[in-house]
């Protein structure tokens, strides 16, 4: 029962680890920001590649045609029409 007891005893002292601590690199807010962004890129009418984050969506053209538009895009523009 002794020994029973020292076991149960033995498992539950928490003994300290030695070594050095795990090394941690720093790192600054522009990592966790890339690393939230998700999106993708497209090719916009215009001939330059856009990087959206929003759904691709259909839209009416003023002429009665359909267009692909991108939303939610980086820079100043938040709907781009996409170049099919």
């Amino acid at each position: 029962m002794k020994t029973l007891a020292f076991a149960a005893l033995l498992f539950s002292i928490s003994v300290p680890h030695s070594g050095a601590p795990a090394s941690r690199v720093p790192h600054d807010g522009a990592d966790a920001a890339k690393a939230a962004r998700r999106g993708q890129w497209y090719m916009a009418q215009s001939g330059h590649a856009v990087f959206c984050s929003g759904p691709v969506v259909t839209v009416a053209g003023p002429d009665g045609s359909l267009q692909r538009m991108a939303t939610f895009c980086q820079g100043d523009k938040t709907i781009v029409p996409l170049r099919d």
